[in-house]
């Protein structure tokens, strides 16, 4: 078992929001892979789903952003997957908008859901980072993140070629691929 973990905040106030990109692009492979995001345990909802020869979880926490790891955590310890195994996609401020890169492990850099991860899980994790870009010099960062796309933006994360797409290739690719490959692959800047 494979274990996918998107980062998000619940609710449709959030939907579309920078910080809930990781929801987005974990809804994507759940159904590239078949995996009905139906089901409810640990504060989260859940699917699974088949990524070759791979069983996957896909996992949404429902717990806002902060307390993301209690959900992982126990899902992680229920399906017996390593941390090292668990891939989670984010929103990375820190990275221009549009620009994607696969990493094994690393510090929480601030964002308050892979800090939460770190909390319940002994060990690192491998992380798709989304770049959502630094907010304009008069934006709060806690602001920036919880605003939604501009239409450009919301634009380019759609279709075969989007942000989205990429992302969820990327991370289907962590989740079954030598890691070292897959960094060559999707870390390249746009």
């Amino acid at each position: 078992m494979r274990l996918l973990v998107g980062l998000g905040n619940p609710g449709g106030k959030y939907e579309r929001t920078r910080h809930n990109v990781g929801f987005r692009v974990a809804e994507e492979v759940a159904r590239l892979t078949n995996a009905a995001l139906d089901q409810k345990r640990w504060s989260a909802i859940y699917g699974t789903g088949r990524l070759g020869q791979e069983q996957v979880a896909i996992l949404l926490p429902q717990t806002f952003m902060n307390l993301s790891g209690e959900a992982v955590g126990q899902a992680a310890r229920f399906w017996k997957v390593p941390a090292n195994e668990v891939v989670v996609v984010h929103d990375e401020l820190d990275f221009d908008f549009g620009r994607l890169a696969v990493k094994p492990g690393g510090g929480d850099g601030g964002h308050n859901g892979l800090k939460s991860i770190r909390q319940h899980l002994s060990g690192d994790t491998i992380r798709v980072r989304v770049g959502i870009g630094r907010p304009p010099p008069e934006w709060d960062p806690a602001d920036w993140v919880l605003s939604k796309f501009d239409g450009a933006q919301e634009s380019a994360l759609q279709g075969s070629e989007g942000l989205i797409d990429r992302a969820a290739r990327a991370a289907m690719a962590a989740m079954t691929e030598d890691l070292k490959l897959v960094m060559n692959r999707f870390n390249a800047r746009k």
